[in-house]
């Protein structure tokens, strides 16, 4: 995977840099209403692809932030139903031991009874 990922980013670098040899011409960009630059089209290229970058880059940050708040608060709700289930079934087995407990009362009463 490592060397995939090489390839992809030695390719667009390299690709990057040919179309700078190509396009060293200049050009304004207006960023404010009094505010003009003048660089080479090529590094307001390469400036435009940094800056995606690099808010892709935090979008990815922040979405994997938001991903762990999510996975700890699933984490915590399956701790609590574990221990729900956990004491719901102490407390089958406690009724179960009741049940028999009581039938076997009835048995005897009734074998008294008989007697």
């Amino acid at each position: 995977m490592r060397q995939i990922n090489f390839v992809i980013i030695f390719v667009f670098a390299l690709a990057l840099v040919l179309f700078s040899l190509q396009n060293n011409s200049p050009a304004s960009i207006q960023l404010i209403p009094n505010l003009k630059v003048s660089a080479p089209i090529s590094v307001e290229l390469i400036l435009a692809m940094g800056l995606g970058a690099t808010l892709a880059w935090l979008f990815s940050i922040w979405s994997g932030l938001q991903r762990s708040l999510e996975m700890r608060n699933k984490n915590k709700q399956i701790q609590n139903l574990q221990e729900t289930v956990q004491s719901l079934s102490v407390e089958i087995e406690e009724r179960k031991r009741l049940v028999s407990a009581s039938a076997i009362d009835v048995e005897i009463d009734e074998d008294k009874s008989k007697n």
